[in-house]
Parts: structure tokens; sequence; C-alpha cells
């Protein structure tokens, strides 16, 4: 169980005692294989040649009602009581037994596919038997092509984030709700979710979402207890997994991350009431998804694409001021200052026009995030400065903070 005391060591999660997902029991741990480091693009000009790279935007979010839950002391209707411990116990009551969500399966003929745009979506490649001169020109047509089909619906997508951002976000001076819990504990929580997403290779898209579903939980309830915050960010990483991951951990992996602190009873009713409180809304935007929008709308070289992911990162960690802000302004913030510390360049034009944020928008957020990042080294909590300081990184967290900013 983690210890909240400010002055008490975070328990490490080390990657000789964490097992691989859904490879081998807890008894059975092995280090985990090194991932590939991918080429370092030194200019954004150089960067802008290149047609595929990272983590492509696909995912598209669904617009829920914009009903809230107000539940543990609001007034609520779903009828859950004052408690969490009696509301988790409705909900056992309730669904009985653990739903299993439905399966699809896509049929595809085996005729040959004469649509670019539908081999595109299926990520089919072309036939192996073919010349290798003409598999590259098949290759390099595929990538323009799906360049236009992004480019096409990328104001659409944007859009439609906006507006679920909104809906879907935490409210600010929510720990007030509980008295227990201070700001220092979710930061050590934060912190530690963060060394379990590295630990395991999830996706980063599986630590911000995580994140959301925490805060956006401790909004819609009261009076959660000290000893079960952990418990909290255990199941927002465990929905999160489940929602973002192809092969997510399994029930016992994050069992094992407490060091049995809690049982697999206890996260599967917290999971419950977790769905309860968010409404099943899961699909909520995040400051990572808004990233990869920008990027795709104005690419970077490797350097400023990391030390944005890396700012945005970092706010994670701190509610007061960044929950103020949306996900959208505190990524655009993130993007800008990246820019400006590597290029020393501004919000582009075309980023303006795209989102309709100018610097004067931007500006109080990206002030914050400045402070943010010329402090990160002197910070307690260091999972998310070690973690990009590895060469997958491009050790973007050592990169100099700029001393002041000059905009207009």
């Amino acid at each position: 169980m983690l210890n909240f005391s400010s002055n008490a060591p975070l328990r490490q999660t080390s990657k000789e005692n964490i097992p691989p997902s859904g490879k081998v029991e807890a008894s059975q741990v092995q280090r985990p294989k090194q991932r590939t480091v991918l080429g370092v693009l030194s200019e954004n000009k150089q960067h802008g040649r290149s047609v595929s790279k990272g983590d492509r935007f696909s995912k598209h979010s669904s617009v829920s009602d914009s009903s809230q839950h107000t539940l543990l002391g609001c007034t609520s209707s779903s009828g859950f009581d004052v408690n969490v411990e009696e509301a988790c116990e409705v909900v056992l009551s309730a669904s009985g037994q653990e739903v299993v969500s439905k399966s699809y399966h896509l049929d595809i003929e085996t005729t040959p596919l004469q649509n670019i745009d539908m081999r595109l979506l299926l990520g089919l490649s072309s036939s192996p038997c073919k010349e290798s001169s003409m598999q590259s020109e098949i290759d390099e047509s595929l990538m323009s092509d799906e360049d236009l089909f992004v480019s096409e619906y990328a104001e659409d997508i944007h859009q439609h984030l906006r507006e679920s951002e909104m809906t879907l976000r935490a409210k600010p001076g929510h720990l007030e709700n509980h008295p227990e819990i201070t700001s220092s504990m979710r930061v050590v929580l934060v912190d530690w979710m963060v060394e379990v997403v590295q630990e395991y290779n999830l996706r980063p898209e599986t630590l911000h979402l995580a994140v959301n579903y925490l805060d956006r939980f401790l909004s819609c309830t009261a009076l959660i207890q000290r000893a079960k915050l952990q418990l909290v960010g255990t199941v927002a990483l465990l929905i999160a997994s489940k929602y973002e991951e192809i092969y997510p951990p399994k029930l016992n992996d994050f069992v094992y991350i407490t060091d049995s602190t809690y049982t697999k009873g206890q996260l599967i009713r917290m999971e419950h009431f977790v769905f309860k409180v968010l409404a099943f809304k899961m699909a909520a935007p995040t400051m990572n998804q808004f990233l990869r929008l920008f990027m795709s709308i104005h690419p970077v070289c490797a350097n400023t694409e990391n030390l944005a992911l890396y700012v945005a990162e970092l706010s994670l960690m701190e509610i007061e001021p960044f929950l103020h802000y949306t996900s959208s302004m505190v990524a655009a913030a993130a993007f800008c200052l990246a820019l400006y510390t590597v290029s020393e360049s501004l919000w582009p034009d075309s980023l303006s026009v795209f989102t309709a944020y100018t610097m004067a928008d931007i500006g109080p957020c990206l002030n914050e995030l400045h402070k943010l990042f010329i402090g990160a080294e002197s910070h307690p909590q260091q999972a998310i400065t070690k973690k990009y300081k590895s060469s997958k990184y491009c050790h973007v967290s050592r990169i100099t903070p700029p001393d002041t900013l000059l905009f207009p």
C-alpha cells in the first residue's frame, strides 16, 4: 500500500517485481525487454517530410448526455447511499455477477480490396509476392492517402473533442469534499500510477484516461477515506487499460502491484462503483489526444513532440491550477512551450486558425506550465522526469527550460 506521508519514500514498482501483463504469474517475474529506440530528428522541417510517425489520432470519442451524477452526500438519481461501502454493496446487489461486454466479429470477404481508403482503415498490407520496387511505390502512395484521410476529418474530430471535454472533466477544488485526502496524497498516487504504466508498457493515453477517471470520481463523491485512495487509483488504471489497451493487465496483476493490499473482490466492487459514478461515460478527451491531433496539423521534430508530451504529463500531477483549464487549453500551452523551448517559435498560425486559440488565450496556462517545467527537477516525485530521461523520449527532461517567456 502507498504511504502518503510526504516524508516517507514511495514504494518503488521496479521491473523486478512487476510481472508483464498476461504473460507469467507474479511469482515468475522477469525483467521486460527494452523497447526499440527510434531515430531522433533534429529539426521540425526535417520531420515535416515524415508521413508515418508515432501514434495516429484514430479514436473517436462518443458524446454522452451532460447529466451529472451527484453521489455520497448529494442528490442522486441512482439511489446510492451516503457512504462508499454501502454504495458498493448496492452496486453488487443490483448487478449480481461481473458484467461481460459483448464482442462483435467483422466478416471481411476474401475478394481483393480495390478501395485504398478501406485498406487503410483495415490496416491491410500489400501482397508480399510483388516486386520490392512496386511495394515501395504502393507504400508511399498509401502513406500519402493516409495523411489526406486524417486531415479530411481533423476539424470534425477536434470540434467533437472540444464539445466532449466540457462535460467529461473534473471539477476544480474537488478535494474539499474529502477531508482525509490532500493534494500531496494525490501527487504521490499519480506518481505511482506513472510507474505502473511504465512497468507494464501501457500506452500514454491509458495514464491520461486513468487520471481523468480518478479526478472525475473524486468530483462526484465525498468522504472517500485515505485508505481507499490507492484503491480508486488502481481501479482507474484497470478501467483505462481495458478501454485503451489491446492486451490489458489481468486482475491478478492489479492485486499484485498494490502488494495485495486489496483483494480481487474489492477491486471488482470498486470497479462497479466507479462505472456507476461516472455513468459509464469513459470516452473522455485527454491532453494526449489533443496533442496528437495538433501534431498531425503542424508536424514537429521528435524533441518538440516528446517535450510537449513531457510537460503535459507533468500537469497531471497538479490539480491546482490545471483543473481550471480544459484539456485542449493545457495541450495547446504544452505544445507552445515545447516549440518555444526547442526552436524559439511561438503558437503557429496554422493551429491558431484550427483551434481558435490565440496567444492571449494560451498565455496564463503557458506561464503556469513554464513554472512547473522549471521546478520539475526539484519535485519530490520524479517518476515522470525519470521516464522522459530515457532515449525512447529523446532525453527531453534533461533539456534546460527557458528562463523567461517572451511573447506578445
